[in-house]
């Protein structure tokens, strides 16, 4: 069949007013693409699923392929578990991390989404305005704080080295090395990375995988004293396990801290600037209830108002070529195609995230220190001694000072994990208040807000990860999340989907020829 210049002309047209930026001819013939607009879902706008929108527009431009994005999530907002909320639920009020509180400067993707973005960072720990000597950091056991730190550092390495002789050192050598094999799945020869268990094979992060963070650590030399006392506390605070529990990398992750940050004003700034750079359709506040597989292999997918998730009459339609699902499907609720793979149920935690403001200081009676001793800023727990109680919580950080906007006083924000729900009996005992009941006074704790996430998987020693493709034209991140659970992990994923759907276009046959076909014609005859 013979094409005429005319209907080349038109097709090309099309395919350039759906670009975000002008393309030539010469770019359409070069980059061999084919001139029908790609549509493409993703489900869920966490760090992932904005990651996924913000490189396939990237890769799907340098490559001339016109792309329509629609992210859906079940939120009014962007971020996942990257959230913020206002102190007394004021928007005048400085936002408080109530997921996701920080990343680091080996995070490449969010490093440079900053920069991109232009967004302003600041470090973790927020000037007091009274500040009184608090020292910043402390790990406590359950009976006694094993560890104070006083630097504005995260650990104060000179002082660790004075304690535990050569571990910290042979710590920071042993991260630096399992850094530095993770690091390989940024670039080629594996980037992009169908086949996650066969990437983390050939980083040759396999062995450290396959073992508890215990035995990791004891067979890289690191004394059983600094593990359990700062170590495991780095693991309980960013993962709610213990090294007995949790794998080894993950635990080196743990010790990743140089340069750690936070976004001015949340860290959910990131991922909303990935997805407006994208261009994507945003059905925030909305649940996908179905994806479908229709004519020619498409999907459907049909999705209504949060809402109004009782309300069948609301949902509706729209017709997808790939769907990028990017949360734990076990949560969704989605019914899918019967061609689709299932990953197994694996168990997350539940974590209890408590925030609350008071003109309270801690009291330091609480944590076994004497009665005019400070609590440190950020008290990390680690496991008792043996027959002695434990913690009944995960970390308690002081965040910064806010005015409490009915009585014009000056307050602490606190912030708690546990793996329980925070009570009152709780919250007095660590305030030093008196009293019985439920019911705080609001002089004594002035602003209280709770969330419970599924915030990470038990991240359990295993060397096997689930696909990237659940079916045809059907994607998946959260097999990122057995191996490495973070905010720039998930980006890292959302980016290797979306070059592995772009490199797909590509190299597709029948589009690919097609339209070789068709700019072939613009100069002679193609039969």
């Amino acid at each position: 069949m013979r094409l005429s210049s005319s209907s080349t002309l038109l097709a090309v047209s099309f395919l350039l007013q759906q670009q975000q930026q002008p393309l030539s001819f010469d770019d359409l013939r070069n980059a061999g693409t084919y001139p029908a607009v790609k549509q493409v879902a993703i489900i869920g706008a966490g760090a992932a699923g904005s990651s996924a929108a913000y490189h396939l527009r990237r890769f799907a431009a340098e490559s001339s392929i016109a792309v329509n994005i629609t992210i859906y999530d079940s939120n009014p907002y962007i971020g996942g578990r990257s959230t913020t909320v206002h102190p007394f639920d004021s928007p005048s009020q400085p936002p408080l991390e109530l997921g996701a509180s920080i990343f680091v400067q080996v995070n490449q993707i969010l490093v440079n989404a900053t920069r991109e973005f232009n967004l302003s960072t600041e470090s973790m720990m927020v000037d007091l305005v009274n500040n009184d000597d608090v020292p910043d950091l402390g790990v406590y056991d359950g009976t006694r704080i094993v560890l104070v730190q006083a630097s504005d550092s995260y650990w104060d390495l000179a002082k660790l080295v004075w304690k535990y002789g050569l571990a910290p050192w042979r710590t920071i050598r042993l991260m630096r090395e399992t850094v530095g094999k993770f690091l390989q799945m940024y670039s080629a020869p594996i980037f992009p990375f169908a086949d996650l268990t066969a990437a983390v094979a050939q980083t040759g992060l396999a062995d450290i995988l396959a073992v508890t963070g215990d035995v990791f650590l004891g067979i890289g030399g690191i004394s059983p004293e600094f593990s359990h006392d700062v170590i495991q506390a780095s693991t309980r605070v960013n993962y709610a396990q213990n090294l007995d529990v949790i794998h080894g990398l993950e635990t080196m992750v743990c010790m990743a801290t140089d340069g750690a940050m936070s976004i001015d004003g949340g860290n959910w700034r990131i991922f909303a600037g990935m997805v407006e750079a994208s261009g994507a359709v945003r059905a925030l506040g909305t649940k996908v209830h179905a994806v479908r597989r229709i004519d020619q292999g498409r999907l459907e997918v049909e999705a209504g108002p949060t809402a109004r998730d009782d309300v069948p009459g609301d949902n509706w339609t729209a017709t997808f070529d790939h769907v990028v699902l990017a949360a734990p499907m076990q949560f969704t609720g989605i019914e899918w195609p019967s061609d689709v793979h299932r990953p197994d149920v694996i168990p997350y935690v539940q974590l209890h995230v408590t925030l609350f403001t008071s003109p309270h200081d801690l009291e330091p009676t609480a944590f076994g220190l004497a009665e005019n001793a400070k609590v440190p800023r950020a008290l990390l727990t680690t496991t008792p001694a043996e027959g002695m109680p434990g913690p009944d919580f995960l970390s308690i950080s002081l965040l910064r000072d806010v005015v409490n906007p009915i009585t014009g006083g000056m307050e602490h924000a606190y912030k708690i994990f546990t793996l329980q729900p925070v009570n009152a009996t709780f919250i007095r005992r660590i305030l030093g208040i008196r009293g019985a009941g439920e019911d705080i006074p609001k002089v004594e704790v002035g602003w209280i807000h709770r969330k419970v996430w599924h915030s990470y998987p038990l991240e359990l020693p295993r060397v096997t990860f689930e696909s990237t493709r659940l079916a045809r034209d059907l994607w998946y991140t959260a097999g990122m999340e057995s191996f490495i659970s973070t905010m720039e992990t998930s980006s890292l994923m959302g980016m290797n989907v979306a070059r592995l759907v772009v490199d797909e276009w590509i190299g597709g046959a029948g589009a690919a020829d097609r339209f070789h076909c068709l700019l072939k014609a613009r100069l002679r005859s193609c039969s």
